[in-house]
């Protein structure tokens, strides 16, 4: 894996995140302020460092398993006994909207990754 790779494949899962709070914050109009935006993130992304560091993701960052999975397992895992632990709640429907985003989110770059990956070493 390249050296930059790493980096890269972190910073999508942060993106992904964020993603998935911005959207969410926009659909409920709770607004989109900085620090509005870190409160509801911090839970997630303090459990997707978490989820790099159970998996030493930074070994195979781009593999969906077991990679990618646990990075998923433990962001939302974590996120939801974070929320929790602060008083934020953690109703079924956001547990379920949370997963498949996450989900479809941090596993679907990894399957391109893979997917283009492959492409390019049966072009070489």
């Amino acid at each position: 894996m390249r050296s930059f790779a790493v980096p890269l494949a972190l910073a999508a899962d942060v993106v992904c995140v964020l993603a998935f709070v911005v959207i969410g914050k926009a659909d409920h109009e709770t607004g989109l302020a900085p620090t509005a935006v870190a409160w509801t993130a911090w839970p997630f992304l303090a459990a997707l460092a978490l989820g790099w560091l159970v998996t030493r993701a930074w070994r195979a960052p781009v593999r969906i398993w077991p990679t990618g999975v646990f990075v998923w397992a433990v962001t939302v895992a974590g996120g939801m006994v974070s929320r929790l632990a602060t008083g934020e709640g953690a109703p079924i429907g956001f547990v379920v909207v949370t997963s498949v985003f996450l989900a479809v989110a941090l596993l679907g770059w990894r399957a391109v990754a893979l997917v283009v990956a492959k492409r390019r070493q049966r072009a070489v």
